[in-house]
């Protein structure tokens, strides 16, 4: 009886984990029908301003949904403790952008769509407008009750070897496979030479740089963030196309043009190179796999970490702060 009354428990803990991550397309067509609407227009016109804001809003959904699920726990700012203080977080923003957003969604729908479901079709359409593949999102998240710093310590880091990376990705859910194609979200936007350094000068424990950089590359990184230069000073993360989504810094990573320390690494493996390489090929527009599609799947599947629904949580009247 004791062991039956075990797998009974289990079952039922099974189903209720099953229920809980439930999302939906289109959860708000009848409580908030333009919801959707209203965050892209919102993403737009902050695109016209700043175009670098859809590569932002991009991170933003990843460094969310990574630390304890997709639940806006990033957002939380008034608290010196709040997890988006954490090391792990620098250089991330775009949270004017979700706050503009949700004022505008709590004066037609007070109290209905999460902080967290915003930073989701936030970075959605961030990808359509940098001409990436329109996906559904789904949605029905509800927004945390904790952030606090210290959740977000294991935060992937550029100077991670591929071994931390594939674990790290591995914690989360994600295959070796998601964690090629979100590392491919890298195909827009920017990055400091603060986090360029060590790669180019100090790559081995008596200085040089990592020599995994193409001969032909060094030089121009070299010139972008000399040593001791202004660590401040950014540049594109995907040589030649910084601001298109495509499939491009995955050529570029397999050519040794990877900016980053973390995407270089990825063909170190043999199952993350192998991934890369099912992308290129003569036969790859015919019969190969379709990398716009995968990158959707990676991200729906990203999206559906940890997430709170139903009764749990909260929805914020305030992105910045608990209710």
């Amino acid at each position: 009886m004791q062991v039956m009354a075990l797998v009974l428990v289990l079952i039922f803990g099974f189903f209720i984990g099953i229920s809980k991550a439930q999302l939906s397309v289109g959860f708000y067509t009848e409580t908030c029908p333009d919801a959707e609407s209203i965050v892209g227009a919102t993403v737009r016109d902050a695109a016209l301003s700043n175009p670098n804001i859809l590569a932002v809003l991009l991170r933003l959904h990843f460094h969310d949904c990574y630390v304890q699920g997709c639940d806006g726990s990033i957002l939380i700012d008034n608290d010196p403790d709040a997890e988006k203080h954490a090391f792990g977080h620098q250089g991330v923003g775009g949270y004017e952008v979700i706050e503009i957003a949700k004022e505008k969604l709590e004066s037609q729908c007070p109290g209905v769509v999460s902080c967290a479901d915003i930073v989701a079709l936030a970075a959605r359409d961030a990808v359509a407008l940098a001409n990436g593949p329109a996906y559904q999102v789904p949605t029905g998240r509800r927004d945390g009750r904790v952030s606090n710093i210290s959740l977000a310590a294991d935060m992937p880091d550029v100077s991670d070897s591929i071994q931390q990376l594939k674990s790290k990705f591995l914690d989360r859910g994600l295959s070796e496979k998601d964690l090629v194609l979100l590392s491919a979200a890298h195909t827009i936007g920017t990055t400091a030479c603060f986090f360029m350094t060590d790669r180019l000068y100090n790559f081995f424990p008596g200085g040089g740089s990592d020599p995994s950089i193409s001969p032909e590359f060094l030089p121009e990184l070299k010139a972008k963030c000399p040593q001791d230069g202004d660590v401040n000073v950014r540049l594109p993360m995907d040589q030649g196309s910084g601001e298109t989504f495509d499939k491009k810094i995955l050529e570029n990573i397999r050519g040794g043009f990877a900016v980053l320390q973390s995407d270089a690494s990825l063909m170190e493996d043999e199952a993350t190179k192998s991934v890369i390489d099912s992308y290129f090929g003569p036969l790859n527009s015919q019969f190969g796999p379709s990398f716009e599609e995968d990158f959707v799947n990676s991200m729906v599947k990203m999206g559906q970490i940890g997430v709170e629904t139903g009764s749990d949580g909260e929805i914020r009247r305030v992105c910045g702060a608990f209710n």
